[in-house]
């Protein structure tokens, strides 16, 4: 069964310095019907203003996620990390007993576009962590790129759950996924249009699938999309 959650259907919210969009029910936003999907409990599609950002604030017990499409994002956080994280980077942070952090657009002009994804550890209590792994173009051209998993993977960052996310940047071709029993899975569209099993999907839609055993994505022109395999 796949399910379509349309762009436009999400939560949104313009704050000046922040454009924002809510896949599932978050801050301010509460619709009972998406609280989350499987481990999946977060994913926002944000937009952030040259010179703005995340002030330092805290979390606890959540893997955390982010995937940048346009600008770069800098990160400063309690464990002493430092970054700037670019389109290609698969930052992870592991919140645990406890973290701090920041996130801060460093452009003058330009404002920076990313997806912020939280799941759902399979363990409360870990203590935190940080890891960024970088992802070239080639690697991510035309296939369905492991970026994070339970086990690093191929070189991915390494979450606390049994899940696996994959990017995958188009160029007109198609690509496909088994998805073994009893598995579910999340699609978010990131830019572009693709379909899935034949259905239609535009940037910012997002598809819930359950009881299937094969995903294929095909597009005539170029799109990027996240596929979160999920128990």
């Amino acid at each position: 069964m796949i399910s379509i959650r349309h762009a436009a259907e999400r939560g949104h919210f313009n704050h000046g310095w922040l454009d924002t969009w809510h896949t599932f029910s978050f801050a301010d936003y509460h619709d009972p019907a998406y609280m989350g999907f499987s481990v999946l409990r977060v994913i926002n599609e944000d937009f952030v203003a040259p010179g703005k950002g995340f002030p330092t604030h805290g979390h606890r017990d959540m893997e955390i996620i982010t995937w940048i499409l346009e600008g770069a994002l800098e990160h400063k956080d309690s464990l002493g990390s430092g970054s700037v994280i670019r389109p290609g980077d698969a930052q992870r942070m592991s919140a645990g007993t406890g973290i701090r952090h920041s996130e801060f657009n460093p452009s003058k002009d330009t404002q920076v576009h990313l997806l912020q994804i939280w799941l759902l550890p399979n363990k409360q209590g870990v203590a935190p962590g940080y890891e960024q792994t970088r992802f070239d173009d080639a690697a991510l051209a035309d296939r369905l790129r492991l970026i994070a998993s339970p086990d690093g993977h191929e070189g991915s960052v390494t979450i606390h759950q049994d899940a696996r996310v994959y990017a995958a940047r188009l160029n007109g071709t198609g690509v496909a996924h088994a998805l073994a029993p009893k598995r579910r899975a999340w699609v978010q569209v990131a830019r572009g249009d693709v379909t899935l099993n034949g259905q239609p999907l535009a940037a910012g839609d997002g598809v819930a699938v359950e009881n299937e055993t094969a995903l294929r994505f095909k597009t005539d022109k170029p799109a990027e999309l996240l596929l979160f395999d999920l128990p």
